[in-house]
């Protein structure tokens, strides 16, 4: 039976090393199939890759063999919502479209949450030769080195990152974000954990993403918090399962969230 909580930070240690472990087995079987790997249109109009289920199916059997109470959801094979304390949320190959266009920049996201907040996370994009890891008290790493969160207080001389224009627009959030970005000192057009780590590691100050689900977002929230940042949705709650994220250093954290307000119109 998997304790209700844990005895102190340090007993994240072994979690994260099973984390890696899985970005490790992730890694060997995206760059085996890139750029040989059928691709198919799921309902939604999402990619889904021989790949991504050939990493879920191997995750699935490591966490049955080394964590048999814990539960695992995943994008595309095991959508397990079985009520437990600790729960894996996995994304096999998050930025498909990338990866099925033969880009490098794809990752697999790996975070441990319990009580539905992230306590371990691993973000391993291994056709860039680059990984991110943190957990709850143990820091945040890029490739082994620490990671802090810019120190930058003022929006005008902020770098920005935001993608899926058209999804602002669907949350009545476009003209908000257009002057938000207006008002920064640089935007950069993506999204995702790549933008998230770039907060993380103090190089760009606020990255935001007006979609996602938990097993796209959780890891990055992890991280960033390890690297002294934060990471909200844009109604500024500290939750991974509400769809859209906003990562800063705690400097603008506030001043943007106020700033992405929904539109008056």
């Amino acid at each position: 039976m998997v304790e209700a909580t844990r005895p102190g930070a340090s007993s994240y240690a072994d979690d994260l090393k099973l984390a890696h472990e899985m970005a490790d087995i992730a890694a060997d079987i995206a760059l085996r199939y890139f750029l040989n790997t059928p691709v198919r249109v799921k309902a939604d109009r999402s990619l889904v890759t021989e790949a991504d289920l050939a990493i879920e199916r191997e995750i699935a059997k490591l966490l049955s063999r080394e964590r048999p109470d814990d539960s695992l959801l995943a994008e595309e094979l095991h959508q397990d919502t079985a009520e437990t304390q600790r729960l894996w949320a996995v994304d096999p190959i998050d930025h498909t479209n990338n990866y099925a266009r033969g880009h490098k920049a794809f990752a697999t996201l790996i975070a441990l949450m319990e009580g539905g907040r992230p306590v371990v996370g691993v973000i391993s994009a291994p056709a860039l030769q680059q990984r991110w890891w943190g957990a709850r008290g143990l820091g945040s790493y890029a490739d082994g080195e620490p990671m802090q969160v810019s120190s930058v207080d003022d929006i005008a001389d902020a770098h920005m990152s935001f993608s899926q224009v058209e999804a602002w627009q669907e949350l009545g959030r476009l003209e908000s974000l257009a002057e938000l970005a207006g008002s920064v000192r640089w935007t950069f057009g993506s999204g995702g954990w790549l933008a998230q780590m770039w907060v993380a590691q103090g190089t760009f100050d606020v990255a935001l993403d007006s979609t996602g689900y938990v097993w796209d977002l959780a890891a990055s929230q992890i991280i960033v918090e390890e690297a002294g940042g934060v990471f909200s949705d844009v109604e500024g709650r500290y939750s991974p399962a509400h769809g859209t994220a906003v990562a800063c250093n705690p400097h603008l954290h506030g001043e943007v969230l106020r700033r992405l307000a929904q539109d008056s119109t």
